[in-house]
């Protein structure tokens, strides 16, 4: 077997399980979506999507200590270990007092913080009964993020997606149960979102019986240190998660300038059918990571530039067949979602989403370049794509072109800024590639 044989079939064994993980958490997100709509209709739909940059936010925050710190676990576990001893633990115990810490403000400020999302008089009510209950899983999602990092960098991937897969199966059964059989609708919607992360963490906790396992426990207090090394190395995966609360955040705000709840809650359809091409993106960047960090830490840049290459292919081709899928059948996809069959919902989903979707190649390219920076430590790099990726051409893109284009054009802000980024993130990768190759 050559060199390459080697290095695609350890990254198939890494990206088959990290796409499952993935696309398994997000066929929860779709089918939490399902019974939200059946379960409170397209007010409910509304309460969701504005909800949505609230999980943008414990994701982020699990994101940037949990692959910046798994990365500097990765580079040192070989041949530096005692530098990396603690730095799980440290990780864990500071992201569950930082979710304290939320729970309380978002608690204290509840009405305040809804009309900030976008509430409004027909929206309040269940957004306080929703947003009220979600506040409680802060510090177990963003541990939950911290400990898949660093298990699969830990050389167990399989774990990591059974954890995922057992999360979804779990949480979808506790859903269902919640809000159909317990009779508790938006409520019962709530209360799920807490045992998902639960239910993966207890998976999780099955690592500590894996034979080659070098991550260890310490109760160690967090230095500012530990915190600032994975802040550093973590900044781009949080800046892009960030980037979609963000965005989602100012897609609500305008399309409720527009047109009100019903193309909020179109937006929020198309949207989290979205989340599958980007957990199957995810997924790919996230079974490159391991593999190029340990060989550029190794000094084997060939193998570095293999995995690039790899991971592109596979992600592109990924997210064309998705795209093709969903834009042939995207009729029968809405109307399960458009349970009171409203004809606006309808409408707007329609024409949205064709257009919305022709980003998934480039957002899968964008994914797995900014990933692949960070894990050969050009997280400097990567953080000036994120910043570019999500912010400094995407919300000015939603404002230009909805003032443009109407509602087509918030939709059309995606493709549009993707594109952009693509077209930057292969003019870096040339120089990047042509380095690794010298």
């Amino acid at each position: 077997m050559t060199e390459a044989q080697e290095v695609k079939k350890e990254l198939n064994h890494y990206i088959i399980r990290n796409i499952m993980a993935n696309v398994g958490l997000s066929a929860y997100v779709l089918v939490d979506t399902l019974f939200i709509a059946i379960a409170a209709g397209s007010l409910g739909l509304t309460v969701l999507n504005l909800a949505l940059p609230i999980f943008n936010l414990f994701n982020a925050t699990g994101l940037l200590l949990g692959v910046g710190g798994a990365t500097y676990f990765s580079l040192n576990k070989v041949r530096h270990p005692e530098r990396v001893k603690s730095t799980y633990s440290q990780l864990i115990i500071f992201a569950f007092l930082l979710g304290v810490a939320e729970i309380i403000l978002m608690r204290v400020f509840l009405d305040p913080f809804l009309h900030l999302l976008g509430a409004n008089a027909q929206t309040m009510d269940l957004g306080r009964t929703y947003v009220g209950f979600i506040a409680f899983s802060a510090p177990l999602y963003m541990c939950n993020y911290i400990t898949i990092n660093f298990v699969r960098n830990d050389g167990n991937p399989s774990l990591t997606m059974i954890a995922t897969l057992t999360e979804t199966a779990c949480v979808i059964l506790i859903d269902w149960l919640l809000i159909f059989k317990l009779g508790l609708h938006m409520e019962g919607a709530a209360m799920a979102v807490f045992f998902s992360p639960l239910c993966s963490l207890l998976v999780l906790s099955f690592h500590i019986r894996f034979k080659k396992r070098q991550l260890e426990w310490h109760w160690a207090w967090p230095k500012l240190t530990t915190l600032k090394t994975a802040a550093r190395l973590g900044i781009a995966p949080f800046m892009n998660e960030m980037s979609s609360g963000v965005s989602i955040y100012l897609f609500n705000w305008t399309l409720l300038k527009l047109a009100g709840n019903y193309a909020v809650a179109a937006y929020g359809v198309v949207a989290n059918i979205g989340i599958m091409t980007l957990a199957a993106a995810n997924g790919v960047a996230l079974g490159v990571q391991p593999i190029a960090s340990r060989e550029f830490g190794k000094h084997a840049r060939q193998k570095v530039i293999i995995a690039y290459r790899y991971g592109l292919m596979v992600t592109a081709g990924l997210a064309l067949a998705l795209t093709a899928i969903l834009i042939v059948f995207k009729r029968p996809i809405i109307d399960l979602f458009n349970t009171e069959h409203q004809a606006a919902l309808l409408s707007y989903a329609l024409s949205g989403l064709p257009i919305y979707f022709t980003s998934a190649v480039f957002t899968a390219v964008n994914i797995l370049t900014i990933i692949f920076l960070t894990a050969i430590n050009r997280g400097g790099t990567s953080f000036k794509l994120s910043l570019l990726r999500g912010y400094l051409i995407l919300l000015p893109m939603i404002v230009l072109l909805a003032f443009i284009g109407g509602v087509h054009g918030v939709f059309a802000a995606m493709p549009v800024s993707e594109l952009i980024v693509s077209l930057i993130c292969f003019a870096i990768m040339r120089g990047v590639l042509h380095q690794l190759s010298e």
